[in-house]
């Protein structure tokens, strides 16, 4: 019964792993991967020599940071007014809108962003030049893109991480909650004393397995919401993007598996650190 999963595994994620030594080459499409020459760290040296290097790595380190934060506390905290709602339709009904933005494409978001944002016809840009009583243009003003990508993330993935923590919340012995009851405690108490610590494990696991994620970014997020404008590069450019402009220009395959190489790596080491950190901490909830 195990062979089918098996297989995928192997075919899926294991056997693309050969691709990794064009990080390490002068990859060139008729000599194929096997036969393009070596060139050593060569692909790497071109991530750190530009002169972007470190406003995509900052970018790219400091959005997931808060974004991974964030993401926690808003999808606990969803999770449990979500379980507070006592209908049945209502609560499907709010379920099905909170996780129907990340069921949508992120070009639909960019246009929907765009919408709101577009300078003289967008909804945001007209309320904002009533109030302030001056035009804007949030496509050439970098200061309002950290707020618009951190709202835009948190509203299309609020959904999923909701799910994860509403199926902890639901497992969660009435009986507990019954008994914190009857000691006198009011329903705050009752989420801060009894469902964050038994959320503690999941918690945990997700923390660790987005710290996998540090390293890299939406693509679509950064470069389609944005609409790719150059002025706003300076807090929108991150390794992806950054690696998808220079493959239009370059046309270099072995410098993109370079940086996808990198984000690995570095994925990889985060991983370990922070469950060996857990580890030292909490043994019982740490993934390995």
């Amino acid at each position: 019964m195990g062979l089918p999963g098996l297989l995928y595994l192997l075919i899926n994620n294991y056997m693309p792993m050969i691709g990794l030594t064009v990080a390490f080459k002068d990859y060139k499409y008729n000599l194929g991967i096997w036969d393009s020459p070596w060139v050593g760290f060569k692909n790497f040296k071109f991530l750190f020599k530009t002169g972007d290097a470190f406003v995509m790595v900052r970018n790219t380190l400091l959005y997931n940071v808060v974004w991974i934060i964030l993401g926690m506390v808003l999808g606990v905290t969803f999770a449990i007014l979500l379980n507070e709602v006592r209908s049945r339709y209502a609560k499907k009904f709010y379920q099905t809108v909170i996780l129907m933005p990340y069921l949508m494409s992120m070009v639909v978001c960019a246009y929907l962003a765009f919408a709101y944002l577009a300078p003289g016809t967008g909804l945001f840009t007209n309320i904002f030049a009533r109030i302030t009583g001056r035009e804007v243009s949030f496509y050439t003003e970098t200061k309002y893109w950290p707020f618009i990508l951190t709202f835009v993330n948190q509203w299309k993935g609020i959904g999923f991480g909701m799910i994860l923590y509403l199926s902890s919340v639901i497992g969660i012995d009435p009986s507990l909650y019954e008994a914190a009851a009857l000691d006198g405690a009011t329903r705050w108490q009752q989420h801060m004393r009894v469902t964050i610590p038994l959320l503690k494990p999941t918690i945990i696991m997700m923390m660790i397995l987005n710290m996998g994620q540090i390293f890299r970014s939406d693509f679509g997020l950064f470069y389609q919401v944005p609409m790719d404008q150059g002025a706003l590069y300076s807090v929108t450019q991150t390794i992806d993007t950054y690696v998808y402009r220079a493959l239009l220009q370059r046309n270099d395959v072995g410098m993109s598996s370079a940086a996808s190489f990198v984000q690995s790596v570095v994925g990889f080491i985060f991983i370990v650190t922070a469950n060996q950190i857990v580890k030292k901490v909490d043994e019982k909830n740490s993934l390995f």
